[in-house]
């Protein structure tokens, strides 16, 4: 009785024992599938890469007749009237942006009526529109754009400066992108051209860089869920700045 149950008792470890070997080969095939599933599909760089599809009006002009060149206005409401020619763009329930209009480098403001009022404090300023395509993208042909000094108030004209500057049409600041959708960056060069002043566009994207030799919108893909500081600077060839204003644009954008 007592070999019988000496028997039982080493069988019944014997048992437990592969038992226990089993679970932890079967644990670890799988934490090593689970490795190779992940190593399967990776996450794909991040690249700057051309827009496609672009729309060019060569012959689209706008002009703003009011302000004039360092025209003075008193604090409150200042009246902006543009004339636009040669632009067929229709503007329908679905895209009301036609042309739009940026302040000091700030946030680019959009229109679809060439005539409107903004209320502005005192202070020098410099105007920048420019029309826009049925996707939001700026107009690049020379005539597509407009820039202008002007005052509000007892302030003075800009320093001169005949250096080039940026206008940046986006990203706009806080955006929200969706994961997956791919980052545009859209802007212009004023005052000069990219290879004939010798400049170029360097951008970061967080650590994620590139140089740009084109005022063309390029795309920003595979960006991973965080949030982003988007800069953009102007610069010359051999990367000295730019001592005139608006020559850097800085934004921040999420991805979410």
């Amino acid at each position: 009785m007592n070999k019988i149950l000496i028997y039982f008792l080493f069988g019944s470890i014997g048992i437990t024992s592969c038992s226990s070997k089993s679970n932890e080969t079967k644990e670890k095939t799988q934490q090593e599938d689970s490795l190779f599933s992940n190593s399967a599909t990776p996450t794909l760089p991040v690249a700057f890469l051309p827009l496609d599809s672009l729309t060019f009006y060569p012959d689209a002009r706008i002009e703003l007749n009011t302000p004039l060149s360092n025209q003075v206005f008193k604090p409150g409401k200042v009246p902006f009237e543009f004339n636009i020619k040669n632009f067929s763009q229709k503007v329908t329930s679905t895209s009301s942006q036609r042309f739009a209009m940026i302040l000091n480098g700030g946030e680019p403001e959009y229109y679809a009526a060439p005539i409107f009022q903004r209320e502005l404090t005192q202070g020098t300023y410099r105007s920048v529109a420019f029309l826009l395509d049925s996707n939001g993208i700026t107009l690049k042909n020379f005539g597509n754009y407009v820039d202008r000094d002007f005052l509000v108030g007892d302030s003075r004209p800009f320093p001169y400066s005949a250096e080039p500057y940026l206008a940046i049409n986006l990203p706009r600041n806080e955006q929200i992108l969706p994961f997956g959708k791919d980052l545009i960056l859209d802007f212009l060069v004023l005052g000069g051209d990219l290879e004939l002043d010798g400049l170029k566009v360097k951008v970061w994207v967080n650590a994620y860089q590139t140089t740009l030799h084109q005022v063309a919108p390029i795309r920003v893909t595979h960006l991973p869920i965080g949030d982003y500081r988007v800069k953009l600077q102007l610069v010359r060839e051999d990367n000295k700045d730019l001592e005139g204003p608006f020559s850097i644009s800085t934004k921040t954008i999420y991805v979410r």
